[in-house]
């Protein structure tokens, strides 16, 4: 090994053509908050450039698998920490893949990542939550929590020269060539007077340990010296990958803060799950599950996959792949023995060793999800409140494990609340279908906007009379789901909301309800035609008990809820058939069967009919075709109403 010294940066540059530029806003932004906040972690900082130096080894590992070049003639992959008392610095150096003049410019002075508007604001509503750089990927800055001046020399694998980047984290920085000897980037940090416990040996051990003993490349330190001389360089970290290791050799915190390594969450994780597989394929994984969801989650879709190696390779950062779309919140790695080295998206879109990881990864998530459902209700609330949804996709799109997956769903419901505060309210299919009374055939289901919408929603009435249970879907996503779910322990899933809803009575009932039918037939002839196309039939009901009308849907097409949010959002849906049923035993129906043939109002029931027809579209969550005309008619009919009363 060369002298320690020789390997960190130079002192000064070689060429005098320096470039001044100024810090994207972003960038000033965070900047500005993490100097001038108060964080109480400022140690983070060692672990974000650990990480960031982890990276660009794991980047040239790979580069050099097709360009092996690229490792000159040092081949050691390894990050140094030089601690300079006399300078007051502190050196962190990789002999990574580097980083050119444009590289520089672009990573260091621009927040290149979407989101990050929405960063700056968590972090100026979160102040001392540190943690929320490395989640947006800006940990480089982190060094200005305990640096007042960063130097960044870096020479990329590849390039004759390197280059040296430097500012005070205020609003500009500098860009110049040097000579710099060997590739990889030195982020050396001139440490504020306060922070200068950064410069004891022991204090970094203890960092290294802590943060990064799970880094599966080695992070060396110089040993103390005699005479006042520097010692050698020693390896302080284990060096080995964490997944790698026997889950009897790793503690909770370890797997805990190799979870805040991965994924910059300072949360601890709901469940974890270490997997090995042996035999026919060779596979180690480890998987957590997150205790709320990552902010960039809520941003796009595509922030999402495990981390990916090959023979501790790292192949791909997200290799999204391997998880199906429904599982997105899973945070990870899988190391494979089976997959080659160059292996690309299309090949593991296309490959047997893939899907069979895939398989894998989504029996290990749903073995937790029930060992979580089984031992920590609580927890499992938790991971319901902010992932439940997905779980909802999951049954909607895989066939394969619906079945698992429908034990897994939860819905808040009709019953009574009390004695539920374990599970807030919500209740299991299984439990569901264990309270079922006598003589009830189907798990019956009503969606809407909100719980509030459809608690009150006329289509329970009859449903609530006779002690049924109702669950209340209130994600879009729920009409997919219950459709393609269909049945539970043999039990149907049936919308209230539905033409094909059937509620059996007595002989007796069946008697008075033709009965009825028979004698509002004018009338129900009278209202199909006033309304024409917008129904395909006006029927009497039998789920209504207080209401005057509903509108339920024929054959196919999405609830009213769900039909208003996709045209909204601009898609062509085809128009629902649409049934009327009227409440033949309700007051006004009833006063408009008599005034339909009383000359001296007739005129107004068209006007009384399309007030009920709108009545019944809003209880359904669909929007008015005309919300004026709607007013004008309430309003006419009110100012009716209030005249007879005065006389």
């Amino acid at each position: 090994m060369t002298d320690p010294q020789a390997e960190s940066p130079p002192a000064a540059p070689a060429h005098a053509d320096r470039h001044s530029h100024d810090f994207e806003a972003e960038v000033s932004q965070v900047l500005h908050l993490v100097i001038h906040s108060l964080y109480s972690h400022k140690e983070v900082f060692l672990r974000e450039l650990v990480s960031n130096a982890s990276d660009a080894l794991d980047k040239l590992r790979f580069r050099a698998l097709t360009e092996p070049g690229l490792l000159g003639d040092e081949g050691a992959l390894e990050i140094r920490v030089f601690a300079d008392r006399e300078k007051g610095t502190l050196t962190i150096e990789d002999t990574g893949v580097g980083m050119t003049e444009e590289e520089l410019t672009r990573e260091l002075g621009t927040v290149a990542r979407s989101g990050s508007k929405a960063f700056i604001e968590q972090l100026a509503s979160k102040a001392k939550d540190v943690s929320l750089i490395g989640q947006f990927g800006v940990g480089f800055y982190s060094a200005y929590l305990v640096a007042d001046r960063v130097e960044v020399a870096s020479r990329a694998a590849g390039e004759a020269r390197g280059h040296l980047w430097a500012s005070d984290g205020k609003k500009s920085f500098t860009v110049e060539p040097i000579d710099r000897p060997s590739r990889g980037t030195a982020v050396t940090l001139h440490l504020k007077e306060d922070q200068k416990e950064f410069l004891e040996g022991w204090r970094l051990r203890q960092l290294i340990s802590r943060y990064s003993d799970y880094v599966a490349h080695p992070i060396r330190m110089q040993a103390e010296g005699t005479d006042g001389k520097p010692g050698e360089l020693e390896t302080v970290n284990r060096a080995s990958a964490l997944w790698q290791r026997s889950k009897s050799e790793i503690t909770d915190e370890q797997y805990d803060e190799f979870y805040e390594h991965l994924t910059h969450d300072h949360e601890k994780p709901l469940a974890r799950a270490h997997f090995k597989i042996e035999g026919g394929q060779e596979l180690t994984g480890l998987i957590f599950v997150p205790r709320a969801p990552p902010l960039e989650l809520g941003m796009t879709r595509e922030a999402r996959g495990v981390r990916l190696f090959v023979k501790r390779v790292l192949i791909m950062d997200r290799c999204e792949d391997l998880l199906p779309e429904w599982l997105r919140f899973i945070r990870g790695v899988v190391d494979s023995e089976d997959l080659p080295l160059n292996v690309s998206r299309e090949v593991l879109q296309d490959s047997q060793a893939s899907r069979a990881i895939k398989k894998q990864l989504v029996k290990a998530t749903l073995d937790v999800l029930d060992r979580m459902v089984e031992e920590k209700p609580e927890d499992y609330a938790t991971f319901w409140k902010h992932f439940g949804v997905m779980v909802k996709e999951g049954v909607a799109v895989d066939f394969e494990h619906r079945e698992r997956l429908a034990k897994l769903l939860r819905y808040a419901s009709s019953r009574p609340a009390e004695g539920e505060a374990k599970d807030a309210g919500l209740t299991s299919l299984h439990d569901y279908v264990a309270r079922m009374p006598a003589g009830q055939e189907a798990i019956y289901y009503v969606l809407g906007e909100s719980q509030s919408a459809v608690e009150r929603s006329p289509h329970l009435e009859e449903l609530r009379r006779r002690g049924y249970e109702v669950l209340f879907m209130t994600d879009p996503v729920d009409e997919w789901a219950a459709e393609a779910l269909r049945r539970f322990e043999d039990k149907p899933l049936v919308s209230a909301m539905r033409a094909e809803l059937k509620l059996e009575g007595t002989d007796e009932e069946k008697k008075a309800k033709e009965a009825r039918s028979a004698e509002l037939s004018p009338l129900l002839a009278r209202m199909k035609e006033a309304l024409g196309d917008k129904v395909v039939e006006v029927r009497v009901s039998d789920r209504l008990t207080d209401s005057p009308a509903c509108l339920v849907l024929q054959g196919a097409g999405p609830h009213g809820y769900v039909d208003r949010l996709l045209r909204e959002r601009g898609h062509d849906v085809p128009k629902a058939k649409r049934v009327l049923e009227v409440n033949a035993s309700h007051p006004v129906i009833e006063y408009l069967r008599t005034a339909a043939t009383n000359p001296a109002v007739t005129e107004k029931v068209n006007d009384w009919i399309s007030v009920i027809y709108d009545q019944a579209l809003l209880t359904e969550g669909s929007a008015l075709e005309d919300p004026n005309r709607f007013a004008r008619l309430v309003t006419s009919l009110l100012t009716e109403a209030a005249a007879a009363a005065s006389k």
